[in-house]
């Protein structure tokens, strides 16, 4: 089996999105506009209220999905079909928002840390205009295997190479999303398709990637090559994602919070948005 060894390292930049709060661009920065499926990564982490506090006011979105991971605190959300909801930590919201929603993300608390992960995933273009859908599962709904060498894995969505299967059903890119807890001097591997674009983001400590050992620190992406087996080693103890999926391979026009295949489908997008016709 082919290693995957480690093509890109990313750090990615401080902005601020929402209303001020701020948060690390790593996908979607300008050192990597995208990774075909996945449109942005963030990383959002503060135990300053002021930093978090006016969250994320309604806002549209149309043609991809948005996942939501959170490592610590509460985000409440609601949209303009009347669905609502609070993320805890270590729970998931998956949502697609297809043809057009309006939702909120607004912390549920006034103190403590707020920290967690939000990725936007492309739709194919026979799926943009389908029906918006939510899968939320809590920290106790995600599945967790314990590994051999005192490490563990939350199953968000795919399957590990011991069979145990996530909570999120995505049939469009066939995710794999796995955040890996790992000793120091422990090895991780896992199987992927050899199509997919995979990328590791590591959360906490250091680890060295492939068969060339190289070094990947705590808040670096690193984009893989491609291959058949994902090989990492624990330098410290170690927290990290894996983020696994198929390339769609279709045209991308992108505006604000619109993801469409043309220039006409986005004007028609923000157009539609005017005039109140989303969800």
């Amino acid at each position: 089996m082919s290693i995957r060894e480690l093509r890109q390292i990313v750090n990615g930049i401080p902005v601020s999105d929402g209303a001020g709060v701020q948060l690390k661009r790593v996908i979607g920065s300008p050192q990597l506009n995208m990774l075909d499926p996945f449109l942005m990564f963030d990383a959002f982490g503060s135990d300053r209220p002021q930093e978090y506090l006016a969250g994320f006011p309604p806002h549209p979105h149309r043609g991809f999905e948005t996942v939501t991971y959170m490592l610590a605190g509460k985000m409440r959300h609601e949209d303009n079909a009347g669905n609502q909801g609070v993320i805890e930590t270590g729970g998931v919201q998956w949502m697609t928002a297809g043809r057009g929603i309006i939702h909120s993300e607004m912390p549920e608390q006034e103190a403590g840390l707020l920290a967690g992960f939000q990725l936007w995933v492309n739709l194919p273009a026979a799926e943009k205009m389908r029906e918006p859908r939510y899968q939320e599962r809590s920290a106790a709904e995600i599945p967790v295997e314990t590994l051999e060498n005192g490490g563990e894995i939350k199953v968000v969505a795919g399957q590990t190479d011991q069979g145990t299967r996530g909570v999120i059903d995505n049939a469009y890119v066939k995710p794999l999303y796995l955040h890996v807890t790992l000793p120091a001097g422990s090895h991780f591997v896992q199987q992927v398709p050899e199509t997919d674009n995979s990328f590791v983001y590591v959360i906490e400590g250091q680890l060295s990637v492939g068969d060339h050992q190289r070094p990947l620190n705590q808040g670096q992406l690193g984009v893989l090559e491609k291959g058949q087996t994902v090989s990492l080693l624990a330098e410290t103890q170690s927290q990290f994602l894996l983020v696994s999926g198929q390339p769609l391979k279709e045209p991308v026009a992108r505006g604000g919070p619109f993801v469409m295949n043309t220039r006409e489908q986005l004007e028609q997008a923000f157009d539609d948005y005017r005039e109140g016709r989303f969800a």
